[in-house]
């Protein structure tokens, strides 16, 4: 019905920049919020950035405020983060998730098989 697709993840030196895209696609009415949560080996999955597509209000987590910067798309329904200034401790799995109306006309909840984002020290 609805699917995510996440590319830009990758292998990074400490320091550089990455930028993740994730597109929505699929039989969606329209997306109230898409935002990036990540999880990095014996971590609890935490919320790193998201951003509400009618407003375009964004939330930040501590850790990444003034260094990731997460942009949505409304006409190609894709949200954008973009990692400047990457530290090793960015290193996890990065996974987009989205909050989606369909024809249920409910918000769902919908993810991407997540992205390797590997900041090397």
């Amino acid at each position: 019905q609805v699917q995510l697709v996440e590319s830009g993840g990758g292998l990074v030196q400490a320091g550089g920049s990455l930028r993740l895209s994730c597109s929505a696609s699929g039989n969606l009415f329209s997306i109230e919020l898409m935002g990036w949560l990540r999880q990095a080996p014996g971590m609890q999955r935490e919320l790193v950035a998201s951003v509400i597509f009618n407003g375009g209000t964004t939330t930040y987590a501590d850790s990444v405020k003034g260094r990731f910067s997460i942009s949505r798309d409304n006409i190609r329904n894709t949200v954008y983060l973009q990692m400047n200034r990457l530290k090793a401790e960015d290193t996890a799995v990065y996974y987009c998730n989205a909050q989606i109306r369909t024809s249920r006309n409910i918000a769902e909840p919908f993810w991407g098989r997540g992205t390797q984002v590997t900041v090397s020290s």
